[in-house]
C-alpha cells in the first residue's frame, strides 16, 4: 500500500536522521517497522514566520518496496538511416526537439552556430578577462544555449503546454541530480549543467543524429512557400524538408534575415532593466529572520518581487542566490549582464534582474520606422549606452542602489561578483525615463516589502536586456509558420517559451508537429 501525505517539519526536527519515517508513522497511525520506505515527492520552505517550516509531500510505502526504476522510459531508436529533420539551434528547445525526433524515428540534423561546451569555455574566459566577444560563441550562443552557463533554474508556469515531469526525468536520465524532481524551485547549477548538456549530445549522436557546431545559418532558399534549402556559413547549400527554428532570443541575425525575406515576424512586448546585487547575508537575514549566518540546513535565500508602477510591471527576474553576474553580450560594442549560480549556491552575493515591462505597441513611438524590429532596435540602443557609459569595454556601468533612487553620483561602489569590473555611472539619468523612473519607484516599494533590501550595500549594474525575445514569429495551431509551410518557429526566440523547461516542452511539441506527416 502507498499513501501520499503532507508533513511539516521544523528545522530542529530536520536534524533527526529518520524524521520522515517517525512523522509519517505518527500521522498514519502505524508502526515505523511497517514503513518499507519513503519517497519525497515535493519539498519547499515556508519562511513567512520566524519559525521556519519545511513542507514535505511524501509517498509512504507500507509493507511494499519502493520501485527502483522511473515510470518514464525514453524509447530512443537508431535513426542513422531515417528521414532527416533540420533543427537550427542547440539550446533547450533544439536539444529536446532532437531527442523527441529520435523517439519518433526521425533523424535530427542540428545546426549550431557556436561551439561545444568544452571549447565554449575559452570564449567565456575571453569575455571575462580580455573583454573580447566572440559573436558566435559566448554566454548566449553555443551548445546548450544560454541555459548551459546559467543558474539552471527549472521552475516554470507552463504546466499546460506539455508533460513537465517528463522533461525533468529526461534531465535526470542525462545526469542531473534527482533532487530536481523534489524541490519546489529546482535548479541544477552552472557547474553541473555542461555535463548534462554533453550527455544529451552523446545520446543524439549515439542514436544516429547529427550535430554540426560552428555552423551558422545565413540564408534560406524559398520555393512555393516552403524552404527547400538553407545556406550555411554564407557558402554551403543544404536541401531541407522540415525546419525547426530554435535559435533563442538573442539570434538577431535570424530576425533580420526573416525581415529581409519578408517572412512575417511581429514586434513583441518584453522587459529590460538592471541587475541588482546584494551581499547574500542581507537577503538571508530578511528572508529567514536571522542575524549572522543562516541555519546550515537552509539554502541561500531568494526572493520574488513585483510592483505596478505607472501602468507597467516592475519585477525581479532570474534571481540567483549565492551567485554571480556575468557579461552576456553577443557582439562587441554592447554590454549585457545576466546572472548565474553554482549548484551549491555558495557565492557571497545574491543578484537578480529588476526589469520593467515594455509594451511594444505603446511605448516605442520613436522606433516605429523599424516595424517588427522596433523592440530589438530599442534593446540594442540601451546595450550600446551601457557599453559607452561603462568605458567602452565589458566593464559595466553601476551605481549604489540608494544613489540611483536618490539621484546621486556614486563616489565608490560596493565589491561585486562581476569579473570584468564596474564603472560608476549616473544610471539614474542615463536610462530612458520609461525604464529609469519606474525602476526608482519600484526599488522604493521593494524596500518596504523587504525591510533591509533598500540599502547602500547593494549595487545596480546595467543593463539586463535579454529577458525574452523582442520579436515573435507567428505560427498556426499546427505550429508551422502561416506563410512558410515547413518552418516551425520554436522556443524563446520565436516567443513561445520563457526558460529552460518551457523551451524544452516547446521543442518536443515542434518535433511532433514537424514529423506529423513525414513518412518513416
Amino acid at each position: 500500500m502507498v499513501k501520499e501525505i503532507q508533513l511539516r517539519i521544523s528545522l530542529k526536527e530536520e536534524e533527526i536522521s529518520n524524521i520522515l519515517i517517525i512523522k509519517s508513522a505518527i500521522k498514519l497511525g502505524i508502526n515505523q517497522d511497517e514503513i518499507a520506505g519513503i519517497k519525497v515527492l515535493r519539498k519547499s520552505i515556508d519562511a513567512r514566520k520566524p519559525k521556519i517550516i519545511l513542507n514535505y509531500k511524501v509517498a509512504v510505502f507500507i509493507n511494499e518496496p519502493i520501485p527502483k526504476n522511473s515510470e518514464y522510459n525514453f524509447n530512443y531508436k537508431d535513426v542513422s538511416k531515417a528521414k532527416p529533420v533540420h533543427i537550427i539551434g542547440f539550446g533547450p528547445a533544439g536539444m529536446y526537439a532532437a531527442l523527441r525526433c529520435i523517439e519518433l524515428g526521425f533523424k535530427p540534423i542540428v545546426l549550431e552556430r557556436g561551439k561545444n561546451v568544452k571549447d565554449r569555455r575559452r570564449d567565456l574566459r575571453a569575455i571575462n578577462q580580455h573583454h573580447e566577444v566572440n559573436e558566435n560563441s559566448n554566454y548566449c550562443f553555443g551548445e546548450g544555449g544560454a541555459g548551459t552557463y546559467s543558474d539552471g533554474k527549472l521552475y516554470t508556469r507552463s504546466l499546460k503546454r506539455g508533460d513537465v515531469r517528463r522533461i525533468f526525468e529526461n534531465l535526470v536520465y542525462h545526469g542531473a541530480t534527482d533532487q530536481i524532481l523534489v524541490d519546489a524551485h529546482p535548479h541544477i547549477g552552472t557547474n553541473k549543467l555542461p555535463k548534462v548538456v554533453q550527455n544529451i549530445r552523446e545520446t543524439i549522436l549515439n542514436y544516429g543524429g547529427e550535430i554540426h557546431f560552428n555552423t551558422r545559418v545565413t540564408d534560406f532558399k524559398i520555393h512555393n512557400n516552403a524552404i527547400n534549402a538553407i545556406i550555411l556559413n554564407e557558402t554551403e547549400e543544404t536541401p531541407v524538408e522540415k525546419v525547426i527554428l530554435a535559435t533563442g532570443h538573442s539570434a538577431r541575425d535570424i530576425f533580420y534575415l526573416l525581415y529581409k525575406k519578408e517572412i512575417t515576424i511581429e514586434a513583441k512586448s518584453f522587459a529590460m532593466g538592471v541587475r541588482v546585487e546584494h551581499p547574500q547575508h542581507i537577503i538571508d537575514s530578511i528572508q529567514y529572520h536571522c542575524s549572522g549566518n543562516r541555519h546550515e540546513l537552509l539554502p541561500a535565500a531568494s526572493y520574488s518581487l513585483v510592483q505596478q508602477v505607472n501602468g507597467r510591471g516592475v519585477y525581479s527576474f532570474c534571481m540567483c542566490p549565492g551567485g554571480f553576474i556575468v557579461p552576456a553580450a553577443t557582439a562587441n560594442g554592447e554590454v549585457v549582464v545576466n546572472g548565474m549560480s553554482p549548484s551549491k549556491r555558495n557565492n557571497l552575493y545574491a543578484n537578480s534582474g529588476i526589469v520593467v515591462e515594455i509594451d511594444a505597441h505603446k511605448d516605442l513611438p520613436k522606433y516605429e520606422q523599424f516595424g517588427a524590429l522596433k523592440g530589438l532596435e530599442y534593446q540594442k540602443n540601451l546595450e550600446k549606452l551601457a557599453f559607452t557609459s561603462g568605458g567602452r569595454s565589458q566593464v559595466a556601468p553601476a551605481q549604489r542602489l540608494t544613489d540611483f533612487v536618490e539621484g546621486n553620483i556614486s563616489n565608490t561602489l560596493n565589491d561585486s561578483s562581476y569579473q570584468p569590473g564596474l564603472n560608476s555611472a549616473p544610471l539614474h539619468s542615463l536610462l530612458p525615463k520609461l525604464i529609469g523612473s519606474r525602476l526608482r519607484k519600484g526599488f522604493m516599494a521593494f524596500g518596504q516589502k523587504m525591510n533591509g533590501y533598500y540599502t547602500k550595500e547593494a549595487n545596480i549594474i546595467g543593463v539586463e536586456s535579454r529577458t525574452s525575445s523582442p520579436v515573435s514569429i507567428p505560427r498556426t495551431d499546427k505550429l508551422q509558420h502561416p506563410e512558410i509551410s515547413n518552418l516551425f518557429p520554436c522556443g524563446e526566440g520565436a516567443g513561445y517559451a520563457g526558460g529552460i523547461i518551457s523551451a524544452a516542452m516547446d521543442g518536443e511539441r515542434c518535433a511532433e508537429a514537424a514529423t506529423n506527416n513525414l513518412k518513416l
